[in-house]
């Protein structure tokens, strides 16, 4: 996750981003990307959606950063909760 970090930071650091890092910019560019991944999948191009993929997980990780989260923190909390939810089945 670190490596992802920093690839992620430098990435946009390097094209001054930075300025356009609000918590509705990234709200807004993740449900974007989301509907465009959605739509890939009516015509079934694998390559289009990973692309659109990788983009909703860039801007997610980099809300994370934005706001100083650990991804994988976050997620492991959630999955927690769901389990409490969602008891396994065996």
């Amino acid at each position: 996750m670190e490596e992802l970090k920093r690839i992620i930071t430098e990435f946009r650091a390097k094209r001054d981003w930075g300025e356009y890092d609000t918590l509705e910019r990234f709200s807004k560019s993740i449900s974007i990307e989301a509907a465009e991944l959605l739509e890939h999948f009516q015509w079934d191009n694998m390559q289009e959606i990973k692309d659109e993929l990788a983009d909703v997980l860039i801007y997610s990780l980099a809300m994370c950063y934005h706001l100083g989260e650990d991804p994988k923190e976050i997620i492991k909390e959630k999955l927690k909760d769901v389990a409490r939810r969602y008891p396994e089945k065996r």
